[in-house]
């Protein structure tokens, strides 16, 4: 393994594994701000234990979050000096208000966890509430951050040199709304489900009915509601991508000749020499559609982009299908629930029901993987859009390759020692939580 291609593995691995804790723990304090409101208001123990369950699972991936974000940090500056020593005064802005954002979740979480019996409840909630605005806002200043990667501004490049920067520029970039908003509703689907087919297990096997019913109840309504939103903030950043990455766009429809009413392929597998695709579906016209609204009109397929700039065609096209496969499956699955629910049906009485979401416990995290692949990859050979490329940016250090292994054992104990502590809190739960006052 060559140094470059070690680089890129270990940003990868960092990138992949970073990015699951940090949704759910994004979206796991939300979840605990509804529990503790409906307890405050109806007294009801069990969203109390609800609330207080939540609290250590939010707690341990937030601990998680910290360790993998920090070194993620490290991993910008030591593997990839030449892109930090340009692009970290232009966009270093929406990090450290990530990092204000960060303590600020950390101070909320203390109050949170410890504020049991000694704060108001309306203050002890505030806190929890606090704690998930604080995650949401980190979430979106760091997809900042990345969109201007994809979007590149806030400065002119003149001979080589970043002058004239303007961070603000920089930070609110034109892809920032489409890609945060693009990302957020992606991990309130992917954590709804997830934790919802967590709850459909235990409900499936008869365990502590009461206590989860509720829990997966709170945490369907914002899964399924992420998930039939989910689309039309695909077709919003689709259509950014078009006008200002337009090799990934071709290279995530396998898209390889520039033609009118050009059709949107459905599946296959590319053949780059052959410039075609092999058993795709295609559908006349759709592709013109979705990006110009106009079924005639002109798009640019990889004919138009010179070589050196394509990025890999098969992998952005694989994760893109198995994104917006997923995606479109957890979009039916989410108007189900909503149409049995307005039917107002008992679906939790029902061994069909529950299995189809037990299944569907980890497809949006596996949408969510696909997406950033298909967002990193079709990129290449890029690491800012258009300015600098990735090859350009890489460390001139020897030796990367040990650095990936080391990375790689500490990435993998760690999901290890996440996977334990969230299966001892599920078996926990009768002895813990399941009962009239839960000890927090």
């Amino acid at each position: 393994m060559d140094d470059f291609l070690a680089a890129r593995s270990q940003m990868a691995l960092s990138l992949g594994f970073h990015i699951i804790y940090s949704c759910i723990g994004m979206v796991m304090p939300v979840f605990m701000a509804i529990s503790h409101y409906k307890w405050i208001k109806t007294q009801d123990p069990v969203y109390k234990n609800i609330t207080v369950a939540w609290s250590k699972g939010v707690a341990i991936f937030f601990a998680t979050g910290a360790v993998s974000g920090t070194m993620l940090s490290f991993e910008l500056g030591l593997l990839w000096p030449g892109f930090m020593k340009h692009a970290g005064p232009i966009f270093g802005m929406p990090f450290s208000l990530e990092g204000v954002a960060f303590f600020i979740e950390a101070i909320a979480l203390g109050l949170f966890l410890y504020g049991w019996n000694k704060l108001n409840n309306w203050v002890h909630w505030t806190a929890g509430v606090i704690v998930g605005i604080s995650g949401v806002a980190s979430g979106i200043l760091v997809v900042s951050a990345n969109s201007w990667m994809n979007s590149p501004s806030g400065f002119d490049f003149v001979n080589g040199q970043y002058i004239n920067i303007d961070p603000i520029k920089a930070m609110f970039n034109k892809a920032w709304f489409s890609e945060s908003l693009h990302m957020i509703i992606a991990a309130f689907s992917a954590t709804g489900f997830a934790v919802a087919g967590i709850h459909a297990l235990m409900i499936y096997r008869k365990k502590n009915i009461a206590f989860h019913t509720k829990a997966f109840k709170i945490a369907i309504i914002f899964g399924a509601a992420a998930a039939i939103l989910q689309p039309f903030s695909g077709d919003l950043s689709a259509k950014n991508a078009a006008k200002r990455q337009p090799a990934k766009l071709a290279a995530m429809e396998a898209y390889f000749h520039t033609q009118e009413y050009a059709p949107l392929v459905i599946g296959g597998i590319p053949d780059t020499a052959a410039k075609k695709v092999n058993y795709g579906l295609e559908i006349p016209g759709l592709l013109s559609f979705l990006v110009h609204d106009n079924f005639k009109t002109q798009v640019n397929g990889l004919d138009k982009i010179p070589v050196k700039n394509q990025p890999p065609v098969a992998v952005t096209h694989y994760a893109f299908q198995i994104m917006v496969g997923i995606g479109v499956l957890m979009m039916l699955m989410g108007g189900i629930y909503f149409y049995e629910l307005w039917k107002k049906k008992d679906l939790l009485s029902k061994p069909w029901f529950l299995k189809t979401f037990i299944w569907a416990t980890p497809l949006g995290f596996i949408a969510l993987e696909a997406g950033w692949t298909v967002t990193e990859v079709g990129r290449q050979p890029w690491i800012i859009q258009g300015v600098m490329r990735t090859s350009e940016a890489v460390t001139p250090m020897p030796g990367i390759q040990y650095s990936f292994y080391l990375f790689s054992f500490i990435y993998f104990s760690l999901s290890v020692a996440v996977i334990f502590l969230l299966k001892r809190q599920i078996q926990m739960v009768p002895e813990l939580y399941d009962r009239k006052t839960a000890q927090p």
